[in-house]
């Protein structure tokens, strides 16, 4: 039943690595630290898409030497939805990462308490 449920060891592996980052995204105080925290879930979520898309003994969806055969590829759009994902993870993280810099530059911490402190203090 245990087998079941972790299926491959890849899709334990992304589920580990999305608890590590959801871990670090919720009890870090430090805005980088979030940031990666946050890019390990995204990475893990890739690594369960692809392991789910792929199939034992099957090839990349090219047609090779006139095998058309849909038996005899993968599918592919797990890893077309992988690689979107991966373009939208890399944009958001330059976000994240342009408005951390902005944070910093005002504030002289990353950590989120003191910038909330100190973001109070300049509203009275």
């Amino acid at each position: 039943m245990l087998e079941n449920l972790l299926g491959t060891p890849y899709e334990t592996a992304a589920i580990i690595l999305f608890g590590i980052g959801f871990t670090s995204l919720m009890l870090q105080k430090n805005m980088v630290k979030k940031i990666i925290g946050f890019n390990m879930m995204d990475s893990a979520i890739y690594l369960f898409l692809a392991a789910k898309g792929y199939i034992e003994g099957r090839k990349a969806p090219i047609v090779v030497n006139g095998v058309t055969s849909v038996e005899a590829y993968i599918n592919p759009i797990p890893s077309g939805l992988v690689l979107t994902g991966i373009v939208v993870s890399v944009s958001v993280t330059s976000l994240m990462l342009a408005l951390t810099v902005r944070l910093y530059r005002r504030y002289h911490t990353l950590d989120i308490d003191e910038i909330t402190a100190l973001s109070r203090k300049e509203e009275y």
